[in-house]
């Protein structure tokens, strides 16, 4: 019999860095979907406020380090880093999300860049802050960004493409760190 090995979307794949940035890996530990029944919706972030969250607005994170609520789509939120607290499947869907997302964290000087090469959100501070999440293209595949940090964001593709992800990020990060690195021209 087959002695089955617990492996990680991108293990073998990462850590990989490139002048100033650098994409790692992250583990969230529990994540569930979370879809709130027909009016049920105060009544799902009312259970949530009572582990210290609630319902995000779109676009909006909730929670700091390892709970949190995520926005995730039109009447739907991902709940990371925490079981659902008692009750809630009574008001809302739940899915179990663990395995099916490979999660990265991109960061450092050029971060931004990196991710305009793929993805067609407006990526400016001022419009895309610390905390602001969005569901969006990236490359050729779906994913969640979020922004983390000035220069920082975590990047959600599904577990299925995650080589893939990690190749058009690694790719764009080359590209970027290269670009930063040769001198003006005198033109």
């Amino acid at each position: 019999m087959a002695d089955l090995v617990e492996k990680s979307p991108c293990a073998g794949l990462v850590p990989v860095t490139a002048g100033a940035l650098r994409l790692s890996e992250i583990a969230f530990g529990p994540m569930t979907s979370v879809a709130p029944f027909r009016g049920q919706a105060a009544a799902v972030d009312g259970l949530l406020r009572t582990q210290g969250l609630g319902w995000p607005a779109p676009g909006q994170v909730i929670g700091q380090g390892a709970a949190r609520v995520q926005w995730f789509g039109l009447d739907l939120a991902l709940l990371i880093g925490v079981a659902p607290g008692a009750g809630l499947a009574e008001h809302a869907a739940l899915s179990d999300q663990s395995d099916a997302w490979a999660v990265l964290r991109l960061e450092g000087a050029g971060a931004v860049e990196v991710l305009a090469r793929l993805t067609p959100l407006d990526l400016r501070e001022s419009v895309f802050g610390v905390g602001q999440t969005a569901r969006s293209d990236l490359g050729h595949m779906a994913a969640a960004i979020t922004r983390v940090e000035v220069q920082a964001y975590e990047i959600m593709g599904f577990r299925s493409m995650a080589g893939t992800l990690v190749h058009e990020l690694s790719t764009a990060m080359t590209r970027v760190a290269a670009r930063r690195n040769f001198p003006a021209s005198g033109r």
